[in-house]
Parts: structure tokens; sequence; C-alpha cells
């Protein structure tokens, strides 16, 4: 017979229909031994022969004591779970017996004793085949992903040495076992490599691959379900309420760190330890495995991404998910590294591409929707308007994805800024030192408000309610800036920028609101004026602050801190030029008739009435100075700030 045929023979799992019977291999060895068989002398019987003679007188017993078709005993029984020792020696038995074979195939390809120790490496395969199925199935516990992923890395794992190395007698110990958990689990991997190293060298890969796929996969299988990882249709999310859709979302955003940390880790660390005598088996194993849960899973943001009905508010949840790929991206990358799992690795970054999409698109539907808003009715006593909550909270919570922001937008930079003034943006950009795409965006969108806002100032028929209107909405932007993320991607030199709008908003306010009052007292209150004259100070001042205090005592200033500088600025001028002017003349008007219907405010009561604005009092009472009563949706007035 030539020499390839008799190789194949050696080490396929099968034996042809006309090879010897299962009986042939437990008679007695003198059957096969005889030298004349060969053409040799009976004196002197072959190297080979020797060989294989002893190697048949050592094997066969121990082959047939566990042959699990000859008795209940190895029927039933484990051989490693019953003795270690002797699962070594079983393993060591079957190395001892293959490499006869090879060698008496160099010298005698016909010989019998070739057939009847194929005969008993089928038995042996058998066995080893059933331990290995026993295995897997009776330690699924100690082999659960969470429990192999403990183990300190793949490279650690990856060694094709055998802990059941032929020179020593005793099993390499595990050093990596830290727990009684991790004991089992290492001492089921390290058993499971001996024998998957022991059937693939025999040429037996096949059975040994096809039992650790059934069981390994319907493990990944279960795992990905019990995260609540399910495959849906596009209709199928095109239909989903969003309630309904973001519950899913929260299970997929639960799951992906699981999945990638200990589900496909572990397994891949499994799978590299088991079979790491064959690059080409682990890789093809663990794909078979993981590919179908793996793609599964990152396939669903995708999904999400191009079906679900896009809204600006569902832009957090899109930002969540593309968080949960790229943060375990470099995991995700190591963990997918075969040519065969690239399918994984390219669903994992469509998804990105996707929902990158699906957040530029969000931004702008959100830059249409303060375009678009168009309620005129003016918010009352010039507070904070619903339009400048909404958008400032919608900003503060985008900018803490400023990491992956920067990543999406970084080829996406606002269109306008080719077409406005860097000083619209609050901050200069240059080609030498450009901005961050992410700066850029945040700062027009904020921008776009505060041009809305300039819009809805006009609704005021009081001009000098309107800027404070404009304070109040601009304090609220800065103070919202600095107590957000957004401090640190628009800058110092934005704040400091809006900080002083604010202040001139608050003094056009002050001028408009409060400077006939001011003006109606002299720039030198102590200087010599005739009763008369100091009697018509003093009703134009009644007058001037009644009207004044009607109308600005219905405004609201919510910031605690715009508030008191207002007033003590307001208090600093009015109240110390008519304590002067009254402590100057109270004597002179304290002779004339009526004198309680002319002096009608004592410098206390001025005071009073100072530091009572900006609470929204009426107690004056007097005309409003909105065109129409707001609407009860924009009456609300926020928390001090």
């Amino acid at each position: 017979m030539p020499r390839k045929g008799m190789k194949s023979l050696c080490f396929s799992p099968k034996i042809s229909s006309s090879s010897p019977s299962h009986s042939s291999s437990s008679a007695p060895s003198s059957q096969f031994s005889s030298p004349s068989r060969f053409g040799l002398s009976p004196s002197r019987p072959s190297f080979s022969d020797s060989v294989m003679d002893r190697t048949l007188e050592m094997a066969e017993p121990m082959i047939m004591k566990w042959n699990p078709d000859s008795t209940n005993f190895a029927r039933v029984t484990s051989l490693f779970y019953e003795s270690r020792r002797e699962a070594r020696d079983f393993i060591k038995t079957v190395k001892n017996l293959q490499k006869a074979m090879h060698l008496i195939v160099t010298e005698n390809s016909s010989s019998e004793k070739l057939i009847r120790a194929q005969n008993l490496m089928q038995i042996a395969m058998k066995r080893l085949q059933k331990e290995f199925y026993q295995i897997l199935s009776m330690n699924r516990a100690h082999l659960d992903p969470e429990s192999v992923s403990t183990r300190s890395s793949r490279t650690s794992t990856g060694s094709s040495v055998s802990e059941y190395d032929d020179d020593d007698d005793d099993v390499a110990d595990e050093s990596i076992s830290i727990s009684e958990v991790e004991d089992a689990s290492s001492g089921a991997m390290a058993d499971l490599r001996l024998i998957a190293e022991c059937m693939i060298s025999s040429g037996y890969a096949k059975e040994c691959l096809k039992i650790y796929k059934i069981i390994r996969k319907s493990i990944v299988d279960e795992g990905i379900y019990k995260l609540g990882v399910v495959k849906f249709t596009s209709s199928q999310i095109h239909k989903m309420d969003w309630e309904a859709l973001e519950v899913r979302i929260q299970n997929w955003l639960n799951a992906v760190r699981t999945a990638v940390k200990t589900l496909f880790n572990g397994e891949r660390i499994l799978c590299d330890y088991v079979f790491a005598s064959s690059d080409s088996i682990r890789e093809s194993c663990f794909t078979e495995i993981t590919k179908e849960g793996a793609t599964i899973l990152f396939a669903f943001p995708e999904n999400v991404a191009k079906n679900s009905k896009k809204s600006p508010e569902k832009i957090f949840r899109a930002l969540d998910m593309y968080t949960g790929i790229s943060y375990h991206w470099p995991e995700i990358d190591s963990i997918f590294s075969f040519e065969s799992t690239i399918a994984v690795k390219s669903q994992a970054l469509t998804s990105l591409i996707k929902l990158a999409e699906f957040v530029r698109a969000a931004l702008h539907d959100f830059e249409s929707i303060i375009l678009k808003d168009s309620l005129k009715s003016p918010v009352a006593g010039a507070g904070i308007h619903d339009l400048t909550t909404d958008v400032m909270n919608y900003l503060s919570i985008l900018s803490d994805y400023s990491n992956i922001l920067s990543d999406i937008l970084a080829d996406s930079p606002p269109s306008a800024k080719s077409t406005l003034p860097e000083s619209y943006f609050g901050f200069y950009d240059s080609d030498e030192s450009p901005a961050p795409a992410i700066t850029l965006k945040l700062a027009w969108l904020i921008l776009v408000l505060l041009c809305k806002l300039d819009t809805k100032a006009k609704y005021y028929k009081d001009v000098s309610i309107a800027y404070l209107f404009l304070a109040n909405n601009l304090q609220y932007v800065v103070v919202k800036v600095r107590t957000s993320n957004l401090k640190y991607l628009l800058g110092d030199e934005w704040l400091t920028r809006h900080e002083s709008k604010v202040k001139q908003f608050a003094a056009k306010y002050e001028r408009l609101g409060w400077g006939h009052v001011i003006d109606s007292l002299p720039s030198d209150p102590t200087a010599v004026e005739t009763p008369e004259k100091v009697k018509e100070i003093f009703k134009i001042f009644n007058t001037t602050f009644d009207q004044a205090y009607r109308k600005q005592s219905v405004c609201v200033v919510p910031d605690n801190k715009l508030r008191d500088e207002i007033k003590v600025s307001i208090a600093r001028k009015i109240f110390r030029l008519y304590r002067e002017f009254y402590n100057a003349h109270r004597v002179t008007m304290g002779r004339e008739r009526n004198s309680a219907a002319v002096v009608r405010y004592a410098p206390e009561d001025v005071g009073h009435h100072l530091s009572d604005l900006f609470f929204g009092h009426f107690e004056l009472g007097g005309s409003s100075s909105f065109e129409s009563s707001p609407s009860p949706s924009h009456s609300r007035q926020p928390r001090s700030r």
C-alpha cells in the first residue's frame, strides 16, 4: 500500500467496513506479532515491530478498560472525574500509540499491528469524545463566560504548551487560580485543552469541534437572550412607540457592557486556551460560536438610527448607544480580531456611522425648532422664557457627551462660521488656532437662541422691560454655561463677553426704567432752593417714582446675583440723592401747609420700595406694560439661581 494511503488510514476517524471488527482488537497480541509475516527473521524483529509490541501491550489494557461499549462502569463513569492521574496516563498512552503508528508506517505499512492499533485508537477517541462532552456539559457553571473572563488575559492562556507535559509526572499548577471557582474553571479548561490537543493531533478534530461548538454556542445564545437582546426587523422598530423603544434601548445599554467584557471576552479566552495548538481551529470555532449573537447585538443601534422616528429629544439615547460601542471599541477590536469576524466589527462601525448621522440630523432639527418658535405672548414680569430654559437644559446635557460629540461633529462645522464675524460666537476663531467643531456648534445654537430672544423682546410695549427680559434670559444662559460642561467647551472668553452684555442690558433697563426718577432729583441735593422749587421737586419725584414703581414692581429677576446688582445700582442713585435732598429740605417743608401731601415718602419708604423690587409684587397695582396677557404656559417663573 502506498505511504500516502496508509497515512490516511492512521489519521482518519472512520474505518472502512472491511477493517477488522472491534473484537479483533481485543484478541491476544500474539495473533498480530509473528515476525514471519513481515519477511523478518523470528530472532531479529524490526525496531518498529518491537516498539509497537511494547506499546500495544501497555495501551490495550488501559484503552479497553475505558471502552464505553464494553462495560457499564466505562459507560457511566467519567475518566477525568474518577482519576485525574489515570486520565493523564490515558492521554500519554494514546500519544505513545500514535507515535508507534507513525514509526511502523515508515517501515512496514502493511503490518496488521497497525490495523490493531488503529482500532484501539478509535476506541480511545470515542472515550475522549465522551469525556470532552461530559466536561463541557457538567461544568457549565465553572465554564460560564464570567468565570472564564476572570483569567488574567488571553495571552496568559494562549500558550500551546499543555499542562500535562509528557515528561512531567504532575499536573502543572494553575498560578492564576485565586478562588475555588477559578480553580474549578481552570481545571476544567486544562482538561478540555488536553483532550482537544490529543484528538486534533490524532486526526479527530472534526468530532471534537462539533461537540464544542454545539455546547458553547448554546451558552452564548442563551447569554444574549438573557441580556434582553432581541433581533428586530426594520418595520418592528418603525412601528414601535418611543416609550417601548426606549426600554429596549436601555436593555441594550445594560447588555453591551456585559456582552463585550464578559460574554464574548470569556468565550474568546476559553476558545484560545482550549484550541491553542491550532490558530485556524480556534478562529473558526470562535467565529461560529459568537458571530450570530454579536451581529444581533451590534446591529440594534443601526436599526434604531435608521428606522425610529427622529426628534431632538431622542438624541441622548443615540449618544448613549454611540458611547456604548465607541467606549468598548478597543475590546471589540481585540476580541473579534480574526479575519472571519471582520463582519462583526464592520457591523459595529456601521452602527456608529448611522448613529452619528442621527445625531447630526437631530441637532439640525433642534435648530429649526428654535427658529420656528412663534409664540408672541411676552413672559410675565420679563422673566425667563420657556424657550431659554428648554434650549439651555438641552445644551447642558449635550455638553456631558462632549467627547462623543467631538468625534461626530469633527467633519461637520457649522456653515454659519463662514458668513458671520467671529465676535458673534463670543470668541475668536482663526486658521492658526481653530475652535473645535463642537464648540462652534454649541456657540452657534446659543447664538440662534439669543437672536430669537431678541425678537421676542420686541413684544414688550415698554422698552425698559424688554431690556430687563434680555438681561434675565442672557443671565440664565451665562449661569447655565458656567455651571455645566459648556464652560469648558465655550471657554472663559465667551463667558466674559456675555457677562458684559448682561451688564449692558441691565444698565439700559436702569436708564430707561428709572432714569426719569433719577433726573427728577437735583445733582446737588444740598443746593439752596426756594420753597416753591423744593415743593415742585418733591411733587415731580412722587409722580415719577410712583409711575416707575407701578411698572417695575411686576417685574422679576430670578437670579439672586443679578437682582442684587440691579437693586444696589438703582438704590445707590435714587435712594442716596433722595435722602440727601430730603434731609436738606425737610425743615423747610415742615413749615408748609399740607406738607404730608407734598413729602409723601421718607427715605426709608423709598428704600423699602426699592428693596421689594423684582419679586413680582403688585401692591400698587397699575396698568400692565404688556400688549396682551401672557399665556399660562409662559407665565411660569423658574427657580432663582
